[in-house]
């Protein structure tokens, strides 16, 4: 069975001043505030890049800041949709 959060994957994460950004499989990339996770907003840009993938793609793990962010939580968050609107 196919699921929602199977069919998500992230490719790359990256970080300008305000925003991470992350580039998905389909296409998309998406461009949240930084300010949404305090741990990655205070954090270094070697830090930011110390990253890996879980779950095959759907969760992005950083070990040295003991933050986990699930990746197709950040395409039905409601802050995410409003962002746009």
């Amino acid at each position: 069975m196919n699921t929602f959060a199977d069919s998500v994957k992230a490719l790359k994460v990256w970080f300008d001043k305000s925003s991470m950004w992350v580039s998905l499989d389909d296409g998309r990339v998406l461009a949240v505030p930084r300010k949404w996770f305090p741990r990655l907003d205070a954090a270094s840009n070697e830090q930011l890049e110390n990253y890996e993938f879980s779950g095959n793609g759907i969760g992005v793990h950083w070990d040295d800041l003991d933050e986990d962010i699930f990746i197709p939580n950040l395409l039905v968050n409601e802050r995410v949709t409003n962002a746009y609107k």
